[in-house]
């Protein structure tokens, strides 16, 4: 019997659009499919735990072999609600800046953004897991995924770094796209990639199955989140490999 391949996500709710293409796909009994924090998706594709994940972008120089697949991912034009930085008071009394432990692509853009962009030298202090309970004062954080749309109401500012990213460059950017740490049959990346476009036809039951009385997850899905990597959407990827690199 052959062996499943390993396909990895992120367990945001950006993610379950793509999710329910592949979960109904003909390719599903050939999947084994897991869920973790996006920082986790890059350790299990060095380690072989994973064959493809939806993996961070600022993580995929660090995987050897790394390849693209497909052509869709996680990005944004423009504001994307769901990665940005929080705070009680504006960007010039911002002193210390939480990072959000999930996801090294977030914070690498807002380090560069604050450095960049908006001309900040601030302290920064890797967040733990209740970190956003010390957000107050000079004290700001990044936050992203479905805690950062619950978040959105509770902090007189915040800074949607896509929006800011956007305005710094003229680019959209990519936050993570489907990689793969070997060669793998060009028939089921095929069929992996039309799993995908067809999760996409089905939003309207993506969003009656996840109930989020925080953010209209229509609005999100189709407004604030691009699912297609479309050249400009590769060329900000390549753009912000080539700042981290630097």
């Amino acid at each position: 019997m052959p062996l499943k391949i390993k396909v990895a996500a992120v367990s945001y709710l950006n993610t379950k659009p793509l999710l329910y293409g592949l979960e109904h796909s003909t390719l599903r009994n050939d999947m084994d499919i897991v869920v973790d924090y996006p920082s986790q998706l890059a350790k299990g594709l060095q380690d072989n735990s994973f064959d493809i994940a939806l993996l961070p972008v600022a993580a995929i120089p660090g995987i050897p072999n790394s390849r693209v697949i497909g052509d869709y991912g996680i990005a944004a034009h423009g504001k994307v609600a769901s990665v940005a930085l929080f705070s009680h008071e504006p960007m010039e009394k911002i002193e210390t800046v939480y990072l959000d432990y999930q996801s090294r692509t977030s914070v690498r853009l807002a380090q560069l953004l604050l450095k960049h962009y908006w001309k900040k030298e601030v302290q920064y202090i890797p967040a733990t897991e209740n970190y956003i309970d010390n957000l107050n004062g000079a004290k700001a954080g990044v936050i992203i995924g479905d805690r950062a749309l619950m978040q959105l109401h509770n902090f007189n500012y915040v800074y949607d770094l896509s929006a800011a990213w956007k305005d710094y460059t003229g680019l959209d950017f990519v936050f993570a796209a489907w990689v793969a740490n070997k060669e793998l049959p060009s028939a089921f990346i095929k069929a992996f990639n039309e799993a995908n476009a067809e999760g996409l036809k089905h939003i309207d039951t993506v969003v009656a199955e996840n109930p989020f009385p925080h953010y209209d997850l229509h609005t999100y899905y189709t407004e604030n989140i691009k699912y297609y990597l479309d050249r400009e959407k590769l060329k900000g990827m390549q753009k912000f490999l080539e700042m981290i690199k630097e």
